[in-house]
């Protein structure tokens, strides 16, 4: 069994080093360390999301020790659709998959704090669902503040990616060239007797603080 799994696992390396220098190629992308240094420690990357380019481009800046180490959360319908997807997403990216539908009970939490267990970073995306409004972002589900009561110890680091609308817009097949930036910001954690309501709007706060434009 493990001669057989081999080659999947040696493709999944190849395919992930080959998804991050196309992604560095298209968008010059490049990390801001604010706050924060890129050190392998558990944490949580929490991000603005506006497009299905977002996770890769986090992931893609990320420095190789730091990147074997982090799953992103991700939707199992979007991942599971094709049977590229259904390989990319498991096994370069091995995301935590989360089956939206309201008649399944996937339990997301188990999931989440069973990855967080096992030593794994986590990149999420607290909105919910990609952002096409003109606001900075949406409010937060209650997700970032239930992984920060459940595992108090690892760090939610706000992480703000600029330009991706423009790179992918809605509808685009051709992603178009443009630099990308991706902002680390300073690590937050659930205050002792904050509510979630205060402790999301915190976040949310950290978060959009970071934009570029903000920061001149």
């Amino acid at each position: 069994h493990a001669l057989l799994s081999f080659p999947r696992k040696l493709a999944a390396k190849i395919v992930g080093l080959a998804i991050s220098l196309l992604v560095r190629f298209l968008t010059a992308v490049r990390a801001d360390w604010q706050g924060i240094e890129p050190v392998n420690t558990q944490r949580v990357y929490f991000a603005n999301h506006v497009s299905n380019a977002d996770m890769p481009m986090i992931w893609s800046v990320l420095p190789p020790a730091l990147r074997r180490e982090v799953r992103p959360v991700a939707a199992a319908d979007y991942w599971l659709k094709t049977p590229l997807r259904a390989f990319i997403g498991p096994e370069v990216f091995k995301c935590v998959l989360i089956d939206r539908r309201p008649e399944v009970n996937d339990k997301p939490m188990d999931k989440i704090v069973a990855a967080l267990d096992e030593g794994s970073s986590l990149i999420i995306f607290p909105e919910g669902g990609r952002n096409m409004t003109d606001d900075p972002i949406l409010p937060f589900k209650a997700g970032l503040f239930n992984m920060g009561v459940a595992r108090p110890d690892v760090d939610l680091v706000p992480t703000w990616v600029a330009n991706l609308t423009s790179i992918m817009p809605k509808g685009e097949v051709i992603p178009l060239p443009l630099i990308c930036t991706v902002t680390f910001g300073a690590p937050i954690h659930v205050k002792d007797g904050e509510s979630k309501d205060d402790f999301l709007r915190r976040a949310e706060h950290a978060l959009v603080a970071l934009k570029p434009e903000l920061n001149g």
